[in-house]
């Protein structure tokens, strides 16, 4: 006689078992009988749940990848706000336009996650169906992410709606169109069975607000093929800012009161970004912290801070210091347009603050004493080599080298600052990413004003943000007019010039541009005229949008030519 124990049979009853005998054995001995009857179908909680929460995985896994440590740089290099520094090389073709190609890395690795997005929240509507209609929102609304990315950034794309349960190789391209009416149906369906703010399980789940400020941006993009969407768009808005959720951070607020700053740079500081700090524009902050997995936890080796920060660590007065953000790579620069054009009679606008776009330092590492060499203009050079030496010391403001603006120090803005005194070296950022705020929201609202001929309506929203923003600089000049725009200034380009004051080093660039189709026009706004290898060159009107992944291709034209590559690309 064979005997068989399952899992969850426990040492009582294996005695039991043996003290019934052979004789006992008869029909139904051997029937297990276990002590649990869990069941990990498709629509059990725990099993949703966990499904969910994977969602907010692949979110991190994605903005959070540091396989190829320039990856972020690929959303924002060569555009109109930035231009390179101490590249690392997946993101040199998105400014070298010639060098684009099926292969990129940073391309395939969007397009890997963003389908990774798509399957699993395909498995999860499939697997609930109407019986859960909360989950069903949530996956719709990292479905709609995903393909308006995809959309954004390829064009036409492959449509999946159901969850992949066997190998495929054929799939083809849909029409924009078609997918928008997807995105379209799932941000609806968001909106409708997602909690409300205050009902959500925690502030990082998703929520209306975040379906709203998400469904805004895609109907904008929508709007430019159908222009119904535009009210659509304004609609969103209009629900967040109405919804008394919400206020622009006018005054300081949170844990470093007794440190230099001001209520702007207070929203970017760890410990201040959640709503429950203190943080009132807050609409979907991602939480990250040490040693705890998503939701709430840190993935890989997020790279913003040394994407965006300079690496004045290369300077032999200087130390990491959480006043100077940390360590840096200096891997993106501001552009000249972005540090000179973007702000020009704009005098007291807190977002150009130096606690905000950092232009000025000093020598801060202790008992730091040197001589150098100075030439004519003023920059260093060997000792000796120079038309006079000095002596700098701690608290003496920096003097650079003449090549140190391409990585070393140039003025950067300061939102993904953080410091680790346990952590000198700080490869990996642990630091909350503002991923939806009520900034820009108003922005949002103001381009679907502007969109539908409403100037005056949206500068007003405009001056939502330039009341906050010039507040401090009313108040010490009496003037209550400084930084107010007027609806003849309210163009789309006026807009977008505000959002890279407002959202810089936070909205990708990149795709902004795309959907407003303005990406070609505005980078020629850059005003870099050098060195030849950190300028960008060579882009052609197809560039607009990215190359199919070589290999996504080449799967699926194994029985024939299925997946069409985008114009211009091999």
């Amino acid at each position: 006689m064979k005997k068989t124990i399952n899992n969850y049979t426990t040492l009582f009853s294996i005695l039991a078992l043996l003290s019934v005998g052979a004789s006992s054995c008869g029909k139904g001995y051997l029937d297990e009988k276990p002590y649990s009857n869990y069941d990990a179908t498709n629509v059990d909680p725990t099993t949703v749940e966990n499904r969910l929460l994977g969602l907010h995985y692949n979110f991190a896994q994605l903005w959070g990848y540091s396989g190829r440590q320039g990856f972020l740089s690929c959303w924002q290099i060569g555009t109109d706000i930035t231009s390179a520094g101490s590249t690392e090389g997946v993101e040199n073709p998105f400014y070298q336009y010639a060098d684009l190609n099926s292969e990129n890395g940073g391309v395939s690795f969007l397009w890997e996650k963003c389908y990774a997005f798509i399957n699993n929240a395909n498995l999860i509507i499939d697997g609930v169906g109407d019986s859960n209609p909360k989950a069903a929102a949530e996956a719709r609304f990292f479905r709609a992410y995903a393909y308006n990315m995809l959309v954004t950034l390829w064009g036409d794309v492959p449509l999946l709606t159901s969850s992949i349960k066997v190998p495929s190789f054929n799939y083809t391209r849909t029409a924009v169109a078609e997918i928008d009416k997807v995105i379209a149906d799932d941000l609806n369906y968001a909106v409708k069975e997602l909690p409300d703010l205050a009902t959500a399980s925690t502030p990082s789940r998703i929520n209306k607000d975040m379906a709203r400020q998400l469904a805004a941006e895609a109907f904008l993009r929508i709007g430019m093929r159908d222009a119904s969407y535009f009210a659509q768009a304004e609609t969103m808005a209009t629900a967040i800012i109405n919804g008394g959720n919400y206020k622009l951070i006018e005054a300081r607020y949170g844990k470093y009161l007794a440190e230099g700053g001001d209520y702007f740079r207070d929203m970017f500081r760890q410990g201040n970004m959640r709503r429950r700090q203190g943080n009132t524009e807050a609409i979907w902050t991602f939480e990250l912290e040490y040693n705890r997995e998503v939701n709430g936890g840190t993935i890989d080796n997020p790279q913003q801070r040394r994407v965006w920060q300079p690496a004045y660590h290369k300077w032999d007065g200087m130390v990491n210091a959480d006043s100077l953000g940390g360590r840096g790579n200096g891997r993106l620069r501001l552009s000249n347009f972005m540090k000179y054009t973007v702000w020009k009679g704009l005098k007291g606008d807190i977002r150009n603050s130096n606690f905000n776009i950092r232009r000025t330092t000093n020598y801060n590492r202790p008992n730091f004493s040197a001589e150098i060499g100075v030439d004519a203009d003023g920059y260093r050079v060997a000792k000796g080599a120079g038309t006079k030496n000095i002596v700098i010391k701690t608290g003496d403001k920096v003097v650079p080298f003449r090549t140190d603006s391409l990585e070393v120090w140039y003025p950067f803005p300061t939102k993904w600052g953080g410091y680790d005194p346990l952590d000198d070296f700080g490869y990996a950022l642990v630091k909350d990413w503002p991923v939806m705020r009520f900034g820009e929201t108003y922005l949002l609202r103001a381009e679907a004003r502007v969109r539908q001929g409403n100037a005056a309506g949206a500068a007003e929203d405009i001056n939502k943000l330039r009341d906050r923003s010039f507040k401090a600089a009313r108040a010490e000049s009496g003037n209550n007019q400084l930084g107010k725009v007027a609806s003849s200034d309210l163009t789309v380009d006026f807009i977008l010039d505000e959002r890279a004051r407002e959202l810089i080093s936070e909205e990708n660039r990149r795709m902004t541009l795309v959907r407003t189709n303005k990406l070609k026009e505005r980078i020629l706004r850059n005003g870099d005229a050098g060195p030849a290898n950190k300028i960008t060159t060579g882009f052609q009107d197809y560039n607009a949008l990215l190359p199919i992944p070589l290999s996504e291709i080449q799967l699926n034209n194994i029985d024939g030519d299925n997946l069409k590559q985008n114009m211009g690309y091999k």
